[in-house]
């Protein structure tokens, strides 16, 4: 009997994206398209259906799906709690709401806890006990592998690495505090920087993005590489802490961001090595290796490990 895939979802602050997923991790089919972050939970919804049905369009039914998306959130009851990058989400029932619409079974996973089992099984963690993966995007979250099992903390609230301190002062991060990594580090904060100092832009014009900052770098933009050599440093900072507190066997970096990986790597492992303690410094940063697909790869296996009768093959219709 041919295994079915499982539909994944990945529901960012920005981008979202749907896909069917084999049991091998291999991806059949994806779509993916802007995350109408501001105009609430209806709107969410009917664009990831829309993914939804592109990808079945090109696949072999699935019997169950999940969604990965930004904390804080409580997988066990499917419930999305206060996601900072998403307006007007508090307390909704992502899993019913969606499973409701789909007619299927919907599990609820932290992305970047999805996306840390995605590249250990699979991608540049394979191999590894114990690791760290960061996701550099909109925001910052963290997932932490620690003897082959997904970090969860009481109520499945660890790894919101983004909002641990690591300054005094910052400019208001979306959870509300100040000083947090997410409000320092993230993608996010490199377009603010870029846009505080640039002058001259058009009327209208959108605002820049990391994204951007990370091209006009690799174009040899002067501001562009100053700008990325400062956020490498608070990268690095952030980096350090995780080291201490959690002494993986690697750092894996992923997300938006990581698409500079080679322009910021050198001076966060520079600043790890200015911050952390020296038998912390020789721990590898590597970049993730499935990309985009990281969080939809592991969000599989999740819904695998938690439903293995989600393998048998469904028809259409």
């Amino acid at each position: 009997m041919t295994a079915a895939p499982v539909l994944s979802f990945d529901l960012g602050g920005t981008r979202m994206r749907a896909a069917l997923v084999a049991g091998d991790g291999s991806v059949l089919a994806m779509a993916e398209g802007a995350t109408p972050a501001r105009d609430g939970v209806g709107a969410v919804l009917d664009g990831l259906c829309t993914l939804a049905a592109a990808c079945l369009a090109q696949g072999p039914a699935p019997r169950a799906a999940g969604l990965c998306a930004p904390g804080p959130l409580d997988a066990a009851r499917g419930v999305m709690l206060a996601p900072p990058t998403l307006q007007g989400w508090r307390n909704v029932p992502a899993s019913a709401l969606l499973g409701e619409r789909l007619g299927l079974p919907v599990l609820l996973e932290n992305d970047a806890n999805a996306a840390a089992l995605g590249e250990q099984l699979f991608g540049a963690g394979q191999g590894a006990q114990s690791l760290v993966f960061i996701t550099v995007s909109t925001g910052i979250g963290g997932g932490v592998i620690v003897d082959g099992h997904i970090l969860r903390g009481r109520g499945g609230l660890a790894g919101e690495i983004g909002h641990m301190k690591i300054a005094e002062h910052s400019p208001e991060c979306a959870c509300g505090a100040r000083g947090c990594f997410e409000a320092l580090a993230s993608g996010s904060a490199l377009g603010r920087r870029a846009a505080e100092q640039r002058r001259g832009a058009p009327e209208g014009a959108a605002p820049p993005t990391g994204r951007d900052v990370i091209e006009a770098a690799r174009g040899g933009d002067r501001l562009a590489l100053r700008l990325v050599a400062g956020h490498a440093r608070w990268l690095g900072r952030g980096f350090a802490n995780l080291l201490h507190l959690y002494a993986p066997d690697m750092l894996v970096m992923g997300g938006g961001l990581a698409n500079g990986f080679d322009l910021l790597a050198p001076r966060i492992r520079a600043e790890i090595a200015q911050s952390a303690m020296p038998d912390y410094r020789d721990t590898p940063l590597l970049r993730a290796a499935l990309g985009d697909a990281a969080g939809l790869v592991g969000m599989a296996h999740i819904v695998r490990q938690a439903a293995p009768d989600s393998g048998r093959e469904r028809r259409h219709g």
